[in-house]
């Protein structure tokens, strides 16, 4: 089973504040080098099918998805990432700002593993990526790397 100190993140997210949080957060428990960054949503399709700059990028095994993305919001990329089946698998949890229950309800049709609304403060938002980590990473089991 992987744990926090072994799984790979991919965290999509254009805000530079909310990236440098969840970069603190996994650094505060040892498992920054396991965490990847991308920007929007074409960096993310370029990260997941390896292409460009990331042609050896590593699987992840968790991906964290900001909904609101330059170029290819979020709500394509989660739509592409699960009708591929070589993605699929990957547990994609929202991680957005917006509360709109259309978003909610999208997100969860096309199959997301978890919608989660950032809170605005700081120490809020901090400890929801705590929890999501302590959740996906050390309580749940997660697929099987292929590759």
């Amino acid at each position: 089973m992987l744990t926090s100190h072994d799984a790979r993140v991919l965290l999509v997210e254009d805000d530079p504040g909310d990236r440098l949080l969840v970069e603190e957060v996994f650094d505060e428990h040892g498992a920054s080098g396991n965490l990847r960054c991308v920007e929007d949503g074409v960096e993310a399709l370029d990260f997941l099918h390896r292409r460009g700059p990331f042609a050896d990028a590593p699987r992840p095994d968790l991906i964290l998805l900001d909904l609101n993305l330059p170029k290819v919001n979020g709500r394509e990329v989660l739509e592409h990432i699960k009708a591929d089946p070589d993605l699929a698998p990957i547990p994609v949890i929202v991680l957005t700002t917006s509360a709109a229950e259309e978003d909610v309800l999208r997100s969860y049709a096309a199959h997301a593993s978890a919608y989660v609304t950032k809170p605005l403060n700081w120490d809020e938002l901090s400890g929801a990526v705590r929890r999501i980590g302590r959740f996906y990473l050390d309580v749940a089991r997660l697929p099987r790397r292929t590759a």
